[in-house]
């Protein structure tokens, strides 16, 4: 390690990472709720918002956030659609996250897989992916703290995860939420 090493900022590891919690409908103010107090538990510097629209979840976007914990319906097409009828893919949604250095794009709303696999391209992408199946009631709050609590204390996501859902046959976790995990960053550390 030379000695301008020292002074570099390692980007794939964040103290206090900037949170937003956010959904584009009013209806989802309970889960909003519960998951952001989740969230607050390990980071501080997590916003709760209800936004409008796309549009004003894409200029959210530009204020650096490195979490982004997303409750939003998701087409038959793939897309994302706000109350006024604009719509944006979620693959365009996983770029502008890449743009605005995003660490982790979580859905956290039921969707359907095949909504996810038809919009939600993130191979290639630098960003950890999550898209949410069945959140499971109760056991979706006890599933994230979990995984952030490992994450904060200095666990990558990938280890989080495997640690807390192993993918090994025949050690199905029935209390777990249902979910599709992309680890495109899978090396970044969100320390609390």
């Amino acid at each position: 390690m030379g000695i301008f090493d020292a002074f570099r900022k390692n980007k794939d590891e964040v103290h206090g990472p900037r949170v937003l919690v956010c959904a584009i409908d009013g209806r989802f103010h309970d889960v909003l709720k519960t998951d952001s107090d989740v969230y607050r538990r390990f980071y501080p510097a997590t916003s709760l918002e209800v936004l409008p629209s796309i549009q004003a979840l894409l200029e959210r976007l530009e204020g650096k956030y490195d979490i982004v914990h997303l409750f939003v319906d998701v087409t038959e097409t793939g897309t994302l659609r706000d109350s006024r009828g604009h719509e944006i893919t979620g693959t365009e949604l996983i770029r502008r996250c890449c743009d605005q250095d995003v660490k982790l794009l979580w859905s956290a709303s039921e969707n359907p897989p095949d909504r996810y696999v038809k919009g939600f391209a993130a191979r290639g992408k630098r960003l950890n992916l999550v898209m949410t199946l069945q959140r499971k009631g109760a056991s979706f709050p006890s599933f994230l703290e979990n995984i952030l609590s490992r994450m904060a204390l200095g666990e990558t996501m990938p280890v989080a995860w495997s640690a807390i859902c192993p993918q090994i046959p025949r050690s199905d976790r029935n209390d777990a939420p249902e979910s599709i995990f992309f680890a495109g960053r899978g090396g970044v550390r969100l320390l609390a």
